[in-house]
Formats: C-alpha cells, sequence, structure tokens
C-alpha cells in the first residue's frame, strides 16, 4: 500500500522520492488543495509554518500524521485535530545548536565582544580570560540537543550533567533542579515550550544559581521570566548567552538591547547551511516509518 505525502516544496519531493511506499505530492501553502491532494493520509507544513495551515485540516479527511520540518511542536498546541499524531524533526538541527552554544560561551569566557570593542578603540589589553574547560555545565533538557551538548562539552574538558523531566540513566530528574543549580557555573536551557517549562526559569531559580555564572537559553523566550533575569544582570551577578527571547521579535527600546553581561543573537541557533537538507532526513525517516506500520520516532509527548 501506497500512501500520499503533502510536501511543500520540490527538496521534499526529491527526499521522499526513495521512500518505500511513499507518493510525495508537492502543494502551494496557502493554496487550495486540488481534489487527488485531499487523500494523504500525511502533511508535511512548510517550515515556517503559521496558524493558516491548520486550515488545510478540514480537506483532509484521512490525515493520520502531520511531520514537521522544525524540533519545536509549541505552535501545535491545539491545533492537531484528535487521532492526528505529531512528529517533530528532533535531530535535524540539534548540531547547529549546540555549535551557537559553544559559540557564545567561548565568546563570553574569552571575552571577544570585549577584545573586539577594543580594536576598535585600537587598545591592546593583554590580560588572563576565563575558559571553558573544567566548568561544570548543567543541561537541562535530555533530548538529543542534550545529548549532543553532552558529548562536545566533554571535548572541551568541561563536565556536563543532564537534567530531564524524570530521573533515568545519566539523567537527573527536573525534581533535582535546586540542588543542582548552585553547584554548576552554566546553566544551558534545551527543552521544549510546555506548561510545565514555561517561566520556569524564574527569580528563584536565577537565585540559585552561583555568582558570575552563566544562563544559556537555546529553547524558547518563554521558559525565562525576562524580567527576573534583567535583575541579575543588570546587577551583574548573573551574565547570559539568549538566541530566544520573550518577547520576540525583540521590540525597539526593549530593555534586553542594552542590558549588560548578555551576549544576544536574533534565533538564529539552528540556522545554517544545509539545515533543510537534514531536516528532510529525518523526516524521510519518520515518514517512513509510519509508511511500513511502525510508529515514528520523533512523536510529541510533552517530556524532555
Amino acid at each position: 500500500m501506497t500512501i500520499t505525502v503533502l510536501v511543500p516544496n520540490e527538496e521534499g519531493r526529491a527526499a521522499l522520492a526513495e521512500v518505500d511506499g511513499v507518493n510525495p505530492v508537492r502543494y502551494e501553502p496557502g493554496e487550495p488543495l486540488e481534489d487527488h491532494m485531499r487523500e494523504a493520509q500525511v502533511l508535511v507544513p512548510p517550515f515556517l509554518a503559521g496558524p493558516k495551515v491548520s486550515e488545510m485540516f478540514a480537506e483532509l479527511p484521512r490525515l493520520r500524521l502531520i511531520q514537521l520540518l522544525s524540533a519545536g511542536a509549541e505552535n501545535w498546541t491545539g491545533l492537531v485535530p484528535q487521532g492526528v499524531a505529531l512528529s517533530t524533526c528532533r535531530g535535524a538541527h540539534g548540531g547547529a545548536t549546540a555549535e551557537w552554544v559553544f559559540a557564545t560561551l567561548l565568546s563570553i569566557y574569552r571575552e571577544l565582544e570585549p577584545f573586539a570593542a577594543d580594536r576598535a578603540r585600537r587598545v591592546w589589553d593583554q590580560h588572563y580570560t576565563e575558559t571553558l574547560m573544567d566548568k561544570r555545565v548543567l543541561v537541562v533538557g535530555a533530548g538529543d540537543l542534550g545529548e549532543q551538548l553532552r558529548r562536545r562539552f566533554e571535548a572541551f574538558d568541561a563536565h556536563a550533567t543532564l537534567v530531564g523531566t524524570r530521573a533515568r540513566d545519566g539523567v537527573h530528574g527536573v525534581d533535582e533542579l535546586p540542588g543542582l543549580l548552585p553547584v554548576h557555573e552554566v546553566t544551558v536551557l534545551v527543552v521544549p515550550l510546555t506548561s510545565a517549562t514555561r517561566g520556569m526559569v524564574d527569580a528563584k531559580f536565577l537565585a540559585a544559581m552561583p555568582d558570575g555564572a552563566v544562563l544559556v537559553n537555546a529553547a524558547r523566550g518563554p521558559v525565562v521570566r525576562t524580567e527576573a533575569l534583567l535583575a541579575e544582570l543588570n546587577a551583574g551577578r548573573l551574565r547570559a548567552a539568549l538566541d530566544v527571547t520573550d518577547p520576540e521579535p525583540l521590540p525597539e527600546g526593549h530593555a534586553l538591547w542594552s542590558a549588560p553581561n548578555l551576549v544576544l543573537t536574533p534565533h538564529v541557533g539552528g540556522s545554517v547551511t544545509g539545515g533543510q537538507v537534514r531536516a528532510w532526513r529525518v523526516a524521510a525517516a519518520e515518514i517512513g516509518r509510519f509508511a511500513a506500520g511502525l510508529q515514528p520516532g520523533n512523536l510529541v509527548d510533552g517530556e524532555y
């Protein structure tokens, strides 16, 4: 039996062309579906899909799987029809986001921004800096990205501790955070945005971090309470690297633009060359499992 999969671009059609039991059909996002498309069992939304994609669901009575090209699924809360599974592209963007985490941490510890400012002023200020080596890093989120980070921290001679929803082999449970935060110089956030993680990094969470510690948010902006973080940054007690903010995009005049002790980038952690190729590679594997009667490996379950 062959299943029809709606894909939003030619890259998708090419990626699925060799998958057994799959007939990839290209559709134009925002345009009415043609009659032969309405029998599709799988829909792949565009990478930056808006809410209007959900309007297609009424035209797809046989829909059974929505396969995302993104690792995050928070924008789909409450939109997925009953009886339809939702699978993410976990594993496609983790390497790129891990690179961003290391780029920002190395920038902070090796003072790349201050040295760039010195260069602009023609100042030669030779001095010792901090190092990532031997740092104790708490990675909150134990999925694909968390594991990729742990492997890379080991290569930098840093010590990573993973935290997940529940304790398991090699992973601490989220209930252990109060005891873990004070003994780690870095806390990296790589959790999905859920009702449990929204606002989890509040004033109490930040107060438990030691003086001079670095908070790295590679997750989603609302995981962190912005005003609580601003208080710590302005006091000079903590440092931070943010690829995501709340609100986002960051509006003109927002306090984060001028906050001290902060490295800020505009949600580009996973925005690298080859990202679409890697995303379609994961999507093809997930859809292939579904076509074979197996459960996709990246189904959304609310854990991290």
